[in-house]
C-alpha cells in the first residue's frame, strides 16, 4: 500500500518537465495561512482511490444576496480644497468596516540575479494551487474568495501584442501599465475609457493603446461570473519625468484623479485600476487560486517572465467577497486582521490637512483621500504604504513606520540596535501603529519583502538551498524539496522582517533591514533634543474637600454606593479589578428605569475567530499604555521638530501631572470648562452648549494650542449649570477637529469628576482622549483611607495596611491593568493605536448624539436625544441640592440584589416561585411563576416585543409533543469546578432523560459518568453516591463536550465519547478572556480531572493559542472531526455587531453548529468590567447571524442555537421566529436545581453547595434531576401553548419567521425613540426546515490519511487484538491532523491507558498541520522530514520523534523542524525532535515530556505538569503562567535568564541528584531516538554541560525529589499545606 500511495501529490499542478523552483538564484518565500476545502486537490492513490474532499453545496437560495464590485469612495475631508467642492468630511463607519473581514495565504519568489523568467511565475502559480486549501469558497464551492500574482511587467508579452496591433514597441523606461476593471456594460465601459483617457491627457500622457485581456469564463464560479468586471489593460507614455520615482508618481496622481472622476459618476464604484505603474502589475480576481492560470491565458504563456512574483489567496469571512478585494494589492499582500482600522482611518483623515511633500509640487489636494471605509483593512493598510512609499520612503521604511515590532524591553535591541529603538521612538508620536495579526508581504518593483506583527501570530519558516534559492513559507512542504540540497531552515519570528534588494542582488535579514533604515536620519539625537517626558508626580496625602462636599461632587456625577464600595474602594485596597460573578441581568441603560452614566450606553467590542484576543497575563511584553502629547506635524517631512512630544508612560494622572502639562509652555494648554446652562429650560441646552465648546476648541488649535483640557472642576457646583457628560464631550471635540482637519494638532485630556472604572477610561480614549485625570475618584480614594472604619480594619488585621498615597497607587495600577485586559479583548497591543479606535458599540442612543459625539459608531436600535440625554444628567446633578438627599450615597442595586433598586432578571422572588413550581411538580405553581415573568419591568429588547399571527388559533392537541420540543434544549457550558460535582451531575442526567443536551463545560469529566447506571436502589447509587433521585439507565454524561482555550480534561477518550464537541471562542459574561477558577474551588478531585495541582488557581489563557484566526479555527474544527468523525462540532460565539461576518466564516470552516451568547449569560468568577460591558443582546446577534447565513446561502451548512438570560417558553419562541433551531439555558437551569442566587460563586462559600467544592456544603445540595426535568417540560408545554394560540402545527413552522413578531405597546421611562426594526427585518428563509437542519450527518473532513492505515488489515488487526505492527508511508503538507483518527479508534475502544498493543508507524515527508495530535499510549510515531504547526496537540500518551532526513545539507539543531503550539494541551506521552521549534511550544503542558533543541518566544507558557528539556536557544518570556511541571534549559552563553517570566518560577542549576537523573535520562533517550549529535556532545561532556543547565521550578514543585537537594518523604498530612502554598 505504501508504495501505491507515494505518488507525488503535486504531479497534477505542474506544467513544466522540471521540478519546481530548483532554479539558479531563486528567493522563494511562501507564506501561507488558510485553508478551504476544495475539490480539485486531489492525491492518487495507486489509480484506483482518488482522495477528494465532498463539499457540502448549499442549494441556491433565492434570496443570495449578489457579490457586488462595490468601491464607493469614503469622501474624506480637506478644510482647504476648494477646488473640490464633492470632499465632506466622512468618518469611517464601523457598519462599513465590519462587513469587510478576512485572512489569507500569502508567499513570495524573487531571483536574486533579477534574471525574468516564465519559470518563476510558474512556480507562483504551483505554489498558489498547492494553497487552495488555505482559501474560502462561497456557498457555490466555485467561486473563491479571491486569489491573484504580482509580477514585473512582461514586456516580451505586450510587445509581441503591440507588434501583433500594429504599435510600435513599448519603451520600457516611459511606458506605463494599468490593470482596470471596468464596468460589466459595454457603452458604461466606452464612458469609463473616455474620462480615463481625458485625464491622461490633461495631465500630459499619451494613450497607446488599450489591450483587453484574454480571459477563459468558463472556470469563474456563478456568483463571480454575476459581478465579473470588464477586464483592459491601458498603455501610457509617460514624458515628462526622468526618474522611475517621479513616473511612478505622476501615474499615481493620475489613478487619483481617475478615481476621483469616477466618483460622480453612476458607474463610478465599477471602475478599479489593481494596478497602474512602470514596474510592476496585478493579475488578481474572485477566483480559487487553481484556477487563476486558466482564467488569464497571459499567465500560460512563455512570454510572460518576471523575476519576482508575490501570490495571494484570500478566506474573506464576509459575505460577499468583491472583485477588487481579491489581493495582492496594490504594494502589499496581506494576511491577517487590522483591528484598529476604524481609529487608523480616522487618523489618516485628519492628517490630509497637514501632509506635505515638495515632491508633490502642491498636488497634495489632488491625491486625497488616503482612506476608505469601504474597503478592506489590507486595501486601507495598502493605500497608507502607497502614499508613504510614493512620498519618497523606501518600501521597508513605509512598514517600519505603520507596524513596528514590540521594542520596548528587547535585550536584543537595546544593547545591540539602539538606533533602531530610536526610529522607533521618533515615529511612535507620530502614526499610531496598524496593529493586529498580521503577516505583509510588499514590493514596488525593485525591492521585495516581508514582515510580521508584533505578536508573530502568523507563522513563517524559510529554508536555503545549495544553488542559493531561499524560501519562505508559513508551511513546509509545499513544494517538493530534495532535503540534501537545503542549507539552512529558520523562522520568522514576531515583529521581524526580511527583504530582498532585487537590484543589488541582495538579501537582508531582520536587524540589518531595520539598522539601515534607522540610521538614514539622526532619529536618536532628535529624540533626545525634543520628546520630553512627563515626570511622575507624587500622589497628595490628604483630602482636599471635606466629606461633606466630596459626598456632594459623588451624587452629583452620578457615583453610587456600588460603585464606590465595590469599584473604587476595593481597586485601592487591592491594587486590582473586583472579582464577581453570575452575569449581568439587570436592564440595558436605555430600557432601565434607573438614571445612568454616559458610559453605560457602551458596548466593548472583543475579538472572536478573525482576529485573537491577546494575553495582557503573560504576553504583556507585547503591550504598551505609552500615550505621546503635542501636535502632531507632517509625517511626509522628516526632522527634528516631528519629535517635539510629551511622553506619558500611561494616560491616568493624579493631579501633579496635569498640574505640569498645564504649565508645559511649549503645549499651550488651554482649558475648555464643559457645564451647560439650564435657566432658560432644558430644551436645546445641551445641543447648544456642546456646538460652543466645539468653536472654542477650534480657535484654541487655530491660536497654536496643542492641548486641550476638557474640565468639570469647579469650586461651586451650581444647580442651574450641570455637568456635561465628559465622554459626550470629548466625543464631540475629537469629531469635530477631525472633520476641520485640526485633530494633528492636538491632543485632548479630560480631568474629570466622572470616570472612575476601567470601562470609562477605556471609553474617553477610545473617543479621543489621550489622558485622563480622575480627580474625584483619587479624591474618593484618599477619604477611605483616612475613614475610621478603614483605620480601624488596618488597626485589627482585617485589611493590609496601605498609606494614603498607596491607595491611590493602588487605584491607578487596577485601572491600567484593566485598560491591558480592555485593549487585548480586540487584541490590541497599543494604547496609541486604541486611542480614537471607538472600539464599542453604542446600545441606546439615537442618531442626532451618535453623529455628533461618536460618529461611525453602530447605534443598531437608536435611543436617547440630547434632551433625553440632558434630562438623565441633571437626574443626578439635583440629588446634590435637594435638602432632602440621605447623607449617603444611594444604592442603585446595579451589581447585587437589593429591595427597591435596579431590577435584576435572576431575582430571589423568581427563584422562589420556581423552586416551587418544579418540586411540586404543579402547573399551577408554574403559571404563578410564569405571571411573575409576565409582569417584570421591561427588562430585556424581546420583552418589546409580542406575537402576532394571521391564522386561526388550533387546539393544543394538534401541536407537536413536548417530548420533541426538549430535544432542542441544551444547558450551558458551566465547568465542574465552578459549579459542584452534584449539580454537574444533577443536570447531565436530567438533559440525558429529556434528549435534550447539557455541557461538560471546561475542565473534562470522569469518565465514570459515561457508563447507563444500573445499580439504581430507591433513587440512590453506590456508582454516584452523592445524588439523590436516580432511577436505572440514568446516564451523567455530558452530550456537549467542550473544547477550551485552556484544554483541562480534554483527551482523546473524552473527545471520543462526546456526542457533540463545543469549542468555545468566547463566554457571554466575559467574551475576550479566557476562564478562571479561584485556587480554593481546585480540590484535589478537580485537579486529578484537570490534570493540575490541587489548591493552585487555574486561569485559561484568551481564546488566542490554535483559535487566533479564522483558518486556524478550521484546523481545529478539522482535527475534533478527525479524532471523533461522528461528533458535530460546535463553536461559541457571543453576540456582538459583525457577528455575521464572523459565523459564515465559522460556517465556511466547516463547524456544524454555531451557538450565539447574549452578553447576560452567567460565570463562575470574572472581573466586573467584563460581566457589565462587553457584549451585545443576542437577540441582535441571532438576528444578523441567521440573516446573514442565509443572504450567503450557507445557512442550511449549519444549526444555530442561542442562550442567555432564557426563562421560559416565551424566550423559547421568540429565540425561534428570530432564526434558532436550539435554546440554551445556563442560569435558569441552575436555580431550577437548588440555586438560591446568593451571587457569591466566586467565593466557594455558596449556601446551597451548587457553585461550591466544600464537602459541607456540597452536601446540603438541594437538587435531583427530576426537578430539572419538570422545568423543560413546562417550558416545553408553554411553547405548545403559544404555537397553538398561534395556529402553527410545531416549531420548524415559526422558526426565522420574524413577520409574527410586531413592536410591543409599551411606554418606556426614557426615550420612545427604540427602533427594533432590524430585528423584525428578514431575508428570506433557509431551503431546509429546521429539523432538516438538525438531523443532517456530521460534516467530514473527506478522505484522510488515516483511513488508509485504518484500511491495512494489519493496522485493524493490531487494533482489534492488541498486537504490535510496523508500518512506513509518506506524508504531505496536505494531510492535516495525522494520527488524530486512529487515536480516535483505540480512545474509544481502550480509554486513555489501556490499549497493550503498539502501532510502530513511521512517517516520511511533510506533514500538514496538528500531526500527532491526541495520541494515545501504544501509538509510537516517527516523522522523517519536518512537520507544521500544532504537532501532538492534546497528545496522551504515546511517543512522537520528528528528526530531518539522513544527509543534510543543513545543521540539524540549527533548523527549525517543527511549527508553533506545539504540545497544546498535551497529556501525555513523550515527544523527542531533533531541530528547533517555532513560538508557544509546550502551552498548557500538563504530563509529557518533550527534548527539543531550540525554540521561539514564550516557551513552556500555561504549563501544569510535564518536563521540557531545551538543548539550545530559546526566546522571551519563558515559562510565563507555568504554575506546575519543570523545565531544563541549556544556557550555553548565558543568555536566558532576561529571557525568563520570574512571576512564578524560581531559576536553579539542577542540583538534585533525581533531577540531574531526569534530565540524563531524557537526553539519553532522545540521542537513541534521533540520533542527535548535539545530544551525544552533552552525554560525552557531561560534567562540562551539567552546570550550564538551568532547572526551572515552579512553587508547587518545589518540594520535589526532582528540584528539593534536601527533598524528604513528607507526612501524609502536610502534602496538602505544600501543595496549596
Amino acid at each position: 500500500m505504501a508504495s501505491q500511495y507515494s505518488v507525488s501529490p503535486i504531479s497534477h499542478f505542474l506544467h513544466s518537465a522540471q521540478a519546481p523552483s530548483l532554479r539558479n538564484g531563486l528567493f522563494l518565500v511562501d507564506f501561507v495561512g488558510l485553508y478551504c476545502k476544495s475539490k480539485r486537490t486531489r492525491r492518487k492513490l495507486g489509480a484506483s482511490v482518488a482522495r477528494s474532499v465532498p463539499q457540502f453545496v448549499a442549494k441556491s437560495s433565492s434570496s443570495v444576496v449578489k457579490a457586488v464590485l462595490d468601491l464607493e469612495r469614503s469622501d474624506l475631508a480637506s478644510n482647504e480644497s476648494q477646488a473640490f467642492p464633492d470632499l465632506e468630511p466622512k468618518v469611517a463607519n464601523l457598519s462599513d468596516i465590519l462587513s469587510e473581514r478576512g485572512a489569507c495565504g500569502v508567499g513570495f519568489i524573487a531571483n536574486l540575479d533579477n534574471k525574468a523568467s516564465h519559470g518563476i511565475v510558474e512556480d507562483a502559480l504551483t505554489a498558489l494551487g498547492c494553497m487552495e486549501h488555505r482559501g474560502g469558497c462561497g456557498a457555490d464551492n466555485d467561486s473563491g474568495d479571491g486569489s491573484g500574482l504580482m509580477t514585473g511587467i512582461p514586456w516580451d508579452l505586450f510587445n509581441n501584442w503591440a507588434n501583433t496591433q500594429g504599435i510600435s514597441t513599448f519603451d520600457k523606461l516611459y511606458t506605463g501599465v494599468g490593470m482596470v476593471f471596468l464596468p460589466r456594460d459595454d457603452d458604461l465601459m466606452k464612458e469609463a475609457k473616455k474620462v480615463i483617457v481625458n485625464i491622461f491627457r490633461q495631465e500630459g500622457l499619451e494613450v497607446l493603446g488599450w489591450r483587453p485581456v484574454p480571459v477563459n469564463k468558463s472556470v469563474v464560479g456563478r456568483y463571480a461570473k454575476e459581478t465579473m468586471p470588464n477586464m483592459q489593460q491601458v498603455f501610457v507614455k509617460v514624458v515628462k519625468e526622468e526618474s522611475v520615482d517621479d513616473i511612478e508618481r505622476e501615474l499615481y496622481i493620475c489613478r487619483k484623479l481617475i478615481e476621483r472622476a469616477a466618483q460622480s459618476e453612476n458607474w463610478g464604484n465599477e471602475l478599479y485600476f489593481c494596478s497602474l505603474s512602470n514596474q510592476t502589475i496585478v493579475y488578481k480576481g474572485m477566483l480559487r487560486s487553481e484556477v487563476l492560470r486558466s482564467f488569464y491565458s497571459d499567465l500560460q504563456s512563455d512570454l510572460y517572465k518576471s523575476s519576482f512574483a508575490i501570490y495571494h489567496r484570500r478566506y474573506s469571512t464576509n459575505t460577499s467577497p468583491r472583485w477588487p478585494l481579491a489581493q495582492p494589492m496594490r504594494l502589499l499582500g496581506h494576511n491577517g486582521e487590522i483591528n484598529t482600522v476604524q481609529g487608523n482611518l480616522n487618523w489618516m483623515q485628519s492628517r490630509e490637512a497637514s501632509l506635505k511633500s515638495p515632491v508633490w509640487h502642491n498636488r497634495e489636494n489632488e491625491i486625497r483621500p488616503f482612506g476608505n471605509p469601504k474597503a478592506s483593512d489590507s486595501a486601507n493598510l495598502d493605500s497608507a504604504a502607497e502614499l508613504l512609499m510614493r512620498s519618497g520612503r523606501t518600501p521597508e521604511e513605509a512598514l517600519m513606520i505603520l507596524v513596528p515590532e514590540a521594542y520596548k524591553n528587547h535585550p536584543t535591541l537595546s544593547i545591540k540596535y539602539p538606533e533602531v529603538l530610536d526610529f522607533y521612538d521618533y515615529y511612535k508620536g507620530q502614526m499610531e501603529a496598524w496593529d493586529g495579526p498580521a503577516l505583509l508581504l510588499f514590493s514596488d518593483g525593485k525591492t521585495v519583502g516581508a514582515c510580521l506583527d508584533r505578536n508573530g501570530l502568523r507563522p513563517a519558516r524559510y529554508w536555503r538551498t545549495a544553488d542559493n534559492v531561499v524560501y519562505v513559507a508559513s508551511e513546509v512542504g509545499v513544494i517538493p524539496m530534495d532535503e540534501s540540497k537545503v542549507t539552512m531552515k529558520g523562522r520568522l519570528g514576531p515583529g521581524m522582517m526580511i527583504t530582498v534588494d532585487l537590484q543589488g542582488g541582495q538579501v537582508y535579514e531582520n536587524t540589518e533591514v531595520k539598522k539601515r533604515v534607522a540610521l538614514s536620519h539622526p532619529y536618536g539625537k532628535w529624540v533626545k533634543e525634543n520628546l520630553r517626558s512627563l515626570k511622575p508626580a507624587a500622589f497628595h496625602s490628604a483630602t482636599v474637600l471635606d466629606n461633606d462636599a466630596i459626598l456632594r461632587r459623588q451624587q452629583a456625577f452620578g457615583y453610587s454606593s456600588e460603585d464606590v464600595q465595590m469599584v473604587i474602594e476595593s481597586m485601592a485596597a487591592q491594587g486590582k479589578e473586583p472579582t464577581f460573578c453570575m452575569g449581568d441581568d439587570i436592564p440595558l441603560a436605555v430600557i432601565s428605569r434607573k438614571p445612568h452614566l454616559l458610559y453605560d450606553y457602551f458596548k466593548q467590542r472583543f475579538a472572536q475567530v478573525t482576529n485573537p484576543a491577546i494575553d495582557p497575563l503573560r504576553e504583556g511584553l507585547v503591550m504598551s499604555l505609552e500615550v505621546n502629547i503635542g501636535k502632531r506635524v507632517n509625517i511626509l517631512e522628516v526632522g527634528p521638530e516631528n519629535a517635539s512630544q510629551v511622553i506619558l508612560s500611561s494616560p491616568v494622572l493624579n493631579e501633579g501631572e496635569l498640574e505640569s502639562l498645564l504649565n508645559d509652555t511649549q503645549l499651550k494648554p488651554q482649558v475648555l470648562p464643559t457645564f451647560f446652562d439650564i435657566h432658560r429650560g432644558v430644551e436645546g441646552s445641551l445641543e447648544k452648549t456642546l456646538n460652543r465648546l466645539c468653536e472654542a476648541a477650534d480657535e484654541a488649535v487655530r491660536n497654536g494650542s496643542q492641548l486641550l483640557v476638557l474640565s468639570d472642576r469647579s469650586d461651586e457646583l451650581e444647580p442651574t449649570r450641570p455637568v456635561v457628560p465628559i465622554l459626550l464631550a470629548v466625543g464631540a471635540v475629537h469629531q469635530h477637529l477631525i472633520q476641520n482637519g485640526l485633530r494633528m494638532s492636538a491632543s485632548i485630556v479630560a480631568d474629570t469628576a466622572q470616570c472612575f472604572s476601567t470601562h470609562h477610561f477605556a471609553c474617553l480614549i477610545g473617543y479621543g482622549a489621550s489622558a485622563i485625570c480622575p480627580y474625584l475618584a483619587l479624591e474618593t480614594c484618599r477619604q477611605w483611607r483616612l475613614s475610621n472604619k478603614t483605620v480601624n480594619l488596618m488597626r485589627n488585621g482585617k485589611m493590609p495596611t496601605v498609606t494614603i498615597e498607596q491607595a491611590q497607587k493602588n487605584f491607578s495600577k487596577a485601572v491600567k491593568s484593566g485598560l491591558l485586559k480592555i485593549l487585548s479583548k480586540m487584541g490590541i497591543s497599543l494604547l496609541s493605536s486604541y486611542c480614537g479606535a471607538q472600539i464599542f458599540e453604542v446600545y441606546g442612543l439615537g442618531k442626532e448624539v451618535v453623529d455628533f459625539s461618536f460618529r461611525g459608531s453602530m447605534s443598531s436600535i437608536g435611543g436617547l436625544t440630547f434632551d433625553e440625554l440632558a434630562r438623565e444628567t441633571l437626574s443626578f446633578w439635583v440629588k446634590a441640592f435637594s435638602e432632602d438627599t440621605a447623607k449617603r450615597l444611594e444604592n442603585f442595586g446595579f451589581i447585587q440584589f437589593r429591595p427597591g433598586g435596579e431590577y435584576h432578571g435572576n431575582n430571589p422572588e423568581m427563584s422562589k416561585l420556581l423552586h416551587k413550581a418544579v418540586r411540586q411538580k404543579n402547573q399551577s405553581a408554574y403559571s404563578v411563576y410564569q405571571q411573575h415573568l409576565a409582569n417584570r419591568p421591561v427588562n430585556v429588547l424581546r420583552d418589546l416585543l409580542e406575537f402576532k399571527s394571521e391564522h386561526a388559533p388550533i387546539p393544543v392537541g394538534k401541536v407537536e409533543p413536548a417530548v420533541s420540543i426538549v430535544q432542542r434544549f441544551c444547558t450551558g457550558g458551566m465547568s465542574l469546578g465552578a459549579i459542584s460535582r452534584e449539580t454537574h451531575e444533577a443536570i447531565a442526567i436530567a438533559m440525558n432523560r429529556i434528549g435534550g443536551k447539557s455541557n461538560s463545560g471546561e475542565g473534562g469529566e470522569d469518565p465514570i459518568r459515561w457508563k447507563p447506571l444500573t445499580d439504581v436502589v430507591d433513587g440512590y447509587s453506590p456508582t454516584l453516591p452523592h445524588l439523590k433521585g436516580l432511577q436505572n439507565g440514568d446516564t451523567a454524561t455530558s452530550a456537549i463536550k467542550q473544547v477550551a482555550s485552556g484544554r483541562f480534561g480534554v483527551t482523546p477518550t473524552f473527545l471520543a465519547n462526546a456526542d457533540q464537541v463545543e469549542i468555545k471562542i468566547a463566554q457571554g459574561a466575559k467574551p475576550g478572556e479566557g476562564g478562571q477558577l479561584p485556587g480554593k474551588k481546585v480540590s484535589a478531585y478537580i485537579a486529578r480531572l484537570r490534570n493540575s495541582k490541587p489548591g493552585v488557581p487555574l486561569i485559561s489563557p484568551p481564546p488566542h493559542h490554535d483559535i487566533y484566526s479564522i483558518e486556524d479555527l478550521a484546523q481545529l474544527i478539522f482535527d475534533l472531526h478527525q479524532v471523533n468523525p461522528r461528533a458535530k462540532v460546535s463553536v461559541k460565539l457571543v453576540a456582538e455587531a459583525g457577528i455575521g461576518t464572523v459565523a459564515s466564516g465559522v460556517a465556511k470552516g466547516n463547524a456544524d453548529v454555531i451557538q450565539i451568547s447574549g452578553h447576560d449569560g452567567g460565570t463562575g468568577a470574572s472581573p466586573i468590567s467584563s460581566i457589565k460591558h462587553a457584549g451585545g443582546p443576542w437577540e441582535l446577534g441571532l438576528t444578523e447571524t441567521h440573516q446573514t447565513l442565509i443572504a450567503n446561502g450557507l445557512r442550511e451548512r449549519v444549526i444555530l442555537r442561542v442562550d442567555g438570560g432564557f426563562k421560559s417558553g416565551i424566550d423559547v419562541l421568540m429565540a425561534a421566529i428570530m432564526g434558532a433551531d436550539e435554546y440554551g439555558f445556563g442560569s435558569i437551569a441552575m436555580i431550577a436545581t437548588g440555586c438560591v442566587m446568593a451571587r457569591i460563586c466566586h467565593t466557594n462559600n455558596c449556601p446551597v453547595g451548587v457553585a461550591s467544592q466544600r464537602e459541607e456544603l456540597r452536601a446540603r445540595f438541594p437538587g435531583v434531576p427530576g426537578d430539572l426535568v419538570n422545568f423543560f417540560l413546562y417550558v416545553a408545554e408553554e411553547v405548545r401553548g403559544m404555537l397553538a394560540q398561534l395556529g402553527y402545527e410545531k416549531l420548524d413552522d415559526v422558526i426565522g419567521r420574524t413577520d409574527l413578531l410586531k413592536p410591543r405597546d409599551v411606554s418606556l421611562m426614557k426615550t420612545q425613540h427604540l427602533d427594533l426594526s432590524y430585528i423584525l427585518s428578514n431575508v428570506g428563509l433557509p431551503t431546509w426546515t429546521s429539523t432538516e437542519i438538525r438531523n443532517q450527518g456530521v460534516h467530514t473532513n473527506g478522505p484522510v490519511l488515516d483511513e488508509v492505515l485504518l484500511a491495512d488489515p494489519e493496522v485493524s488487526d493490531a487494533i482489534e487484538n492488541e498486537k504490535v505492527v510496523e508500518k512506513t508511508i509518506k506524508i504531505y503538507n496536505v494531510d492535516r491532523a495525522t494520527c488524530g483518527r486512529i487515536s480516535g479508534v483505540v480512545a474509544k475502544k481502550y480509554g486513555d491507558t489501556g490499549f497493550a498493543g503498539q502501532l510502530n508507524i513511521t512517517f516520511e515527508g511533510s506533514a500538514g498541520q496538528s500531526f500527532g495530535c491526541f495520541l494515545t499510549p501504544g501509538m509510537n510515531i516517527r516523522l522523517v522530514g519536518e512537520a507544521n504547526d500544532y504537532v501532538g496537540k492534546g497528545m496522551a500518551g504515546g511517543e512522537l520523534v520528528v528528526t530531518p532526513v539522513e544527509n543534510t545539507g543543513f545543521v540539524p539543531e540549527d533548523a527549525t523542524i517543527v511549527g508553533n503550539t506545539c504540545l497544546y494541551g498535551a497529556t501525555g506521552g513523550q515527544v523527542f525532535v531533533r531541530g528547533k521549534a517555532g513560538e508557544r511550544f509546550a502551552v498548557r503542558n500538563s504530563l509529557a515530556e518533550a527534548v527539543v533543541e531550540g525554540t521561539g518566544d514564550h516557551c513552556c507558557e500555561y504549563m501544569t505538569g510535564g518536563c521540557v528539556v531545551v538543548l539550545g536557544k530559546v526566546g522571551r518570556n519563558v515559562a510565563a503562567g507555568m504554575t506546575g511541571g519543570l523545565a531544563y534549559l541549556l544556557d550555553e552563553d548565558d543568555t536566558l535568564i532576561p529571557k525568563v517570566n520570574r512571576e512564578i518560577v524560581k531559576i536553579q542549576r539542577v542540583t538534585a541528584p533525581v533531577g540531574q537523573m531526569q534530565l540524563k535520562s531524557l537526553i539519553e533517550a532522545h540521542v537513541e531516538k534521533t540520533g542527535s549529535a548535539k545530544g551525544s556532545t552533552i552525554l560525552n561532556e557531561w560534567d562540562k554541560y551539567l552546570p550550564l543547565f538551568w532547572q526551572l521550578v515552579p512553587p508547587s514543585e518545589e518540594d520535589t525529589p526532582e528540584a528539593s537537594i534536601d527533598y524528604e518523604k513528607p507526612v501524609a498530612g502536610e502534602v496538602t499545606l505544600q501543595s496549596a502554598a
